[in-house]
């Protein structure tokens, strides 16, 4: 019976032994990624760069770039597909938020969103979830022609708030008009629809700013104030009082009169964006050694610390929804994307500066003020503009106010009315 008992308890150890011969560890799932691209233009870029990443870490990388024009449409279609949806997409907005936001893991304590050197461009979830990261953006300032500043014996370091930059901008026009200097302070602040957005949208977003700042607000409000109008007028003034152009004649000047008129060295100061650098570079053969941008000064308390104008819609995502693999194997592509070689040189020429620590400069040195700006702890001036409603019916009555102010058939007080009353009423028909 004893032998019988051994028998059976060696052949069960056997078994066991062999069944653990067996057993092999759990596989660990290898995750791909799935993009939606939202620039057409860049998608020979994300295709190069995708294989490139595939070659290097054998992680499936596919690229998919949406039609002009039909984002939102592909989006919404391609979300439907369950596991086959993209794992990283496009969400540039508060109302792309209002829909995807479910969809939107959370950013927070990533590599990629911690490679970030600002918060600016981001969107947040209620409580404070990173959901949606903004990889690059555009600005818009004040243009410096360089050269003719220190012609005019100025230079940039002079100019850190309104009241300098206005110091410096009326001794150029004092000297240009006694026939000193051949060229003036300011380029023409032209009304006619080819220039006047710089002013009814870009301009304007000086005292919205500042006001929504105040304020807290972080949706489209249904009325405004008069708060900071006062400012507007004051770099208004500025504009169009140190210009070669009279104010009587603003509302047939036009946007390339405003261009030609830096670009030929006429004038030292010219309100536009980063998307000016290769006109005035290429058209007009300036030196970028020569051209700078400046913040919009207007007076604000605490403006010396103000950065440039920026903002953009162009933020990432990731889909929630995705499988862990698949979140793990999107949040690497994109570090590598913010951090590798390969990425940081794509970025660079395709969409000039990113808010990464790893960000490379590029050509543009409009970007690069931008960027220094922001390493200098400066705060970013937002697009505040991106919340006017009936966007074209409230700028059409600005630039109409702004118009007969200038001309001295109207008053400051019809600027205001259409700001304030104008906003309050195109919020109501829209």
């Amino acid at each position: 019976m004893k032998k019988i008992l051994a028998l059976v308890l060696a052949l069960v150890m056997i078994t066991a032994v062999c069944a653990a011969c067996g057993t092999k560890e759990p596989v660990e799932e290898t995750g791909s990624v799935y993009y939606l691209n939202f620039k057409p233009e860049s998608d020979a870029a994300w295709q190069a760069l995708a294989a490139k990443y595939t070659e290097e870490t054998g992680v499936k990388v596919t690229v998919v770039t949406a039609a002009s024009g039909t984002y939102s449409e592909t989006l919404t279609a391609e979300m439907d597909k369950g596991d086959s949806a993209p794992t990283m997409f496009q969400c540039g907005n508060q109302a792309g938020l209002d829909t995807w936001g479910d969809y939107c893991y959370d950013l927070t304590g990533s590599a990629v969103y911690n490679e970030m050197t600002t918060n600016d461009f981001n969107l947040f979830g209620e409580n404070g979830e990173v959901y949606c990261i903004g990889y690059c953006y555009e600005c818009f300032g004040i243009i410096v022609n360089t050269a003719l500043l220190a012609e005019a014996g100025h230079s940039l370091d002079e100019i850190t708030n309104f009241e300098s930059l206005k110091t410096v901008v009326e001794d150029i026009t004092a000297r240009h008009e006694s026939g000193e200097l051949a060229f003036a302070a300011f380029t023409s602040s032209g009304m006619d629809g080819s220039s006047s957005w710089r002013f009814s949208g870009h301009l304007a977003n000086m005292p919205l700013f500042y006001q929504f700042r105040d304020d807290n607000v972080t949706a489209q409000p249904a009325t405004i104030t008069d708060a900071y109008l006062d400012n507007f007028k004051m770099i208004w003034d500025l504009y169009i009082n140190n210009s070669d152009t009279d104010p009587t004649q603003l509302a047939s000047a036009t946007g390339d009169q405003a261009e030609a008129e830096f670009g030929e060295g006429k004038a030292v100061f010219y309100q536009n964006g980063s998307w000016e650098y290769s006109n005035l570079t290429t058209t007009f053969g300036m030196d970028a050694a020569n051209l700078a941008m400046i913040p919009i000064y207007c007076g604000a308390a605490g403006e010396e610390k103000a950065a440039l104008c920026c903002g953009t819609e162009n933020c990432w995502a990731v889909n929630s929804k995705a499988s862990e693999a698949n979140i793990k194997a999107t949040l690497d592509f994109m570090y590598w994307v913010v951090t590798s070689e390969a990425g940081t040189t794509m970025m660079a020429e395709q969409f000039g500066p990113i808010p990464f620590k790893a960000a490379k400069e590029t050509e543009n040195v409009f970007f690069n003020d931008a960027n220094e700006y922001l390493a200098d702890g400066n705060y970013v001036v937002t697009w505040a503009f991106n919340y006017t409603p009936n966007v074209d019916n409230w700028r059409a009555g600005v630039v109409a106010a702004l118009t007969q102010y200038s001309a001295g058939t109207g008053s400051w007080d019809d600027v205001v009315t259409a700001f304030v009353t104008g906003w309050e009423t195109q919020y109501a028909a829209q």
